[in-house]
């Protein structure tokens, strides 16, 4: 799916995909909501959840969180977005514990959840689990959220390395997501506030692309493509390199500034109005510059 704002300077990509597993547990939430921007404008909620239980049951979880949070949306606008999106995830972390317990001798069923709300130039964004948010500024990326798992704890503290991380028979281990507990922990979600400049992207993606892909991956594709392309060549990365999971991933981009928009038009507008150079121009002129050279040679020697 793709959504180019006519009024905003934003467009949004997305994809989810199975990729390496017979079914996908992913959801992923794509919302314009005019309502979040100011003076007309598109705002958006953009999510992605990774679900876990088999039986389809992680992709009952990944759903139900990926509803109730779109749900906040149907109402009123909220004035603070950071306490609205910790009572969304608290809801649908109670909601899905009270599915899974429904379902008896089940092993419980959860998913992660990372979500945007996008409002012009500011974005909120919450986390809980090991999908994640990066941006990409000035060619660089940056991760924005911390996963909540073993392998990112014994990273912090020096257990393990990056590499290490990727390679550990425990990195799918999290230690935070919605729906296992009864009560979702107090300091969950985790809370980041940006804000956005032209030419920036937001990627938000759950966890199917980690063990695959580089940093430069992300970069390179998603600065050289639109979203909604740079989202499927992503996807489609990860699947022929053999991930063993789902990939879901949503790119933002934010239109180029003003400054550069002029620039390239400047440029191309000088280029085509050039005049245009005789292909036999170069050689003439190289030519009276070796005789020229020969005869100031043979003017000094003499």
């Amino acid at each position: 799916m793709s959504l180019v704002p006519a009024d905003f300077n934003l467009t949004v990509g997305s994809t989810t995909s199975s990729a390496g597993r017979p079914q996908n547990e992913d959801a992923i939430l794509v919302k314009p909501v005019p309502a979040l921007a100011a003076g007309g404008g598109t705002g958006f909620v953009l999510a992605v959840a990774d679900g876990m239980g088999g039986h389809a049951r992680g992709e009952v979880a990944s759903q139900l969180a990926i509803t109730l949070l779109e749900d906040l949306f149907n109402h009123d606008m909220p004035e603070d977005m950071a306490l609205a999106l910790k009572q969304a995830y608290r809801r649908a972390n109670e909601a899905i514990y009270k599915q899974g317990a429904t379902d008896a001798g089940e092993a419980r069923m959860g998913t992660t959840l990372v979500s945007a709300v996008v409002r012009g130039k500011y974005a909120t964004i919450a986390n809980v689990g090991d999908s994640r948010a990066y941006l990409i500024r000035a060619k660089q990326l940056t991760q924005i959220t911390q996963d909540h798992s073993l392998v990112a704890e014994q990273v912090a503290k020096g257990e393990l390395n990056e590499e290490q991380a990727k390679r550990s028979p425990q990195r799918n281990i999290v230690t935070q997501a919605l729906g296992l507990s009864e009560t979702l922990d107090r300091r969950m979600p985790s809370i980041y506030e940006l804000t956005l400049l032209p030419e920036d992207r937001l990627l938000l993606c759950s966890d199917g692309f980690f063990d695959v892909m580089q940093p430069d991956d992300y970069v390179s594709t998603i600065m050289a493509q639109n979203p909604q392309e740079s989202a499927l060549s992503l996807a489609t990365m990860a699947t022929d390199r053999g991930t063993t999971d789902n990939v879901s991933a949503i790119v933002l981009e934010v239109s180029p500034s003003l400054a550069t928009v002029q620039r390239e038009r400047i440029g191309t507008e000088i280029a085509a109005n050039a005049p245009r150079m005789s292909p036999l121009v170069i050689p003439i002129v190289t030519i009276l510059i070796l005789i020229l050279a020969i005869a100031l040679g043979v003017y000094f020697y003499l």
